[in-house]
């Protein structure tokens, strides 16, 4: 959900909320962040019966009338080149009633493929995933180019949310997903972007910032974004900064969240960006300036937070005040 509700709720309270990640953390992360990958594509290559295509098996299959698991079986069977006709009729087959998935699965689903969010599909949505996560990788990569070419809208849905669990060298898959991205359609755009751990692990720095700077654009929430704080760049902060110029220039207000990019790197040039923030009339501009200030490695961050906001740098300190993390969804809490 985005744009109201939860989806706008970009900030956690609690003990244990974390606080923002200095540079040195960021280098760390970014050192490791294709491991999970490899050792999930290693995993499927293997052949491996508890993996993410074991799993939805074993969702989709007891909610199947018998005719429903023969139909799905006899196409699984069936050669690729002609699973584009099952894809398509996948929702007549096996119905749209959502798929039943309960906080144990979730949390398998996280074990199985880090990054994983298993909530939100329907039983034709997994039926669509089995057929494509059931070919070698080279099948599942050529099926999913073809079938994105003429997609309808749930299709091209589905497709781009089994991004993560597709064992396909990803190289093979990005070009598909840049043009997803560029898609005037917020669904297309958000099924890519949010809850999955693809774009962080491959995006390029180029294709991530701009990915960031659209959701923005289309005022859609970052903090569904996995590793938006990992992977803060010198020059994303450069365009989420002169994005903030031109808004403020233009007499409008700045998205909240888009501080949350400047701080990680921010330097002595952008302290006045942030204490302007700090200083704004938006309750949630301000908690997001002080969040960035507090994540900011430099001391004199620290010194304009503690100056301008003592009550925020205490609510900061006392884990009251953080940033929402993507994390929270793998109970199903958001």
């Amino acid at each position: 959900m985005f744009g109201n509700g939860e989806g706008v709720q970009w900030w956690s309270g609690g003990s244990g909320a974390p606080r923002g990640c200095s540079l040195s953390m960021i280098h760390k992360v970014r050192g490791w962040r294709h491991l999970p990958f490899r050792l999930f594509a290693a995993a499927s290559a293997c052949g491996m019966a508890d993996s993410p295509l074991a799993l939805l098996q074993e969702l989709l299959e007891p909610q199947l009338t018998a005719e429903q698991h023969a139909w799905l079986a006899r196409e699984r069977g069936a050669d690729a080149a002609v699973r584009d006709r099952a894809f398509t009729l996948a929702p007549r087959r096996v119905g749209r009633e959502p798929l039943e998935v309960g906080p144990d699965e979730r949390r398998r689903a996280q074990a199985l493929r880090p990054g994983w969010r298993l909530g939100g599909l329907t039983r034709d949505d997994a039926a669509r995933l089995i057929l494509l996560l059931d070919l070698p990788p080279e099948g599942q990569a050529s099926l999913f180019s073809d079938l994105c070419v003429g997609a309808d809208l749930r299709e091209s849905l589905v497709l781009y949310r089994g991004l993560p669990l597709y064992a396909a060298d990803p190289a093979a898959l990005l070009s598909q997903a840049r043009k997803g991205l560029r898609s005037n359609v917020v669904s297309t755009f958000v099924a890519i972007a949010h809850h999955s751990p693809f774009p962080q692990e491959h995006f390029d720095v180029g294709t991530w910032n701009q990915m960031v700077l659209k959701a923005l654009f289309i005022g859609v929430a970052l903090w569904p974004i996995q590793g938006l704080d990992a992977r803060a760049n010198p020059e994303l902060k450069r365009m989420l900064i002169d994005y903030a110029r031109e808004r403020r220039a233009a007499g409008r207000s700045v998205p909240a969240e888009l501080w949350r990019g400047v701080g990680p790197v921010a330097t002595a040039a952008e302290l006045d960006d942030l204490l302007r923030a700090l200083r704004s009339e938006a309750a949630d501009e301000r908690e997001a300036a002080a969040l960035a200030l507090a994540g900011c490695p430099l001391d004199a961050a620290t010194a304009v937070l503690r100056r301008e906001a003592p009550d925020l740098a205490a609510a900061i300190a006392a884990g009251e005040l953080a940033y929402r993390r993507e994390e929270e969804v793998i109970d199903g809490c958001a």
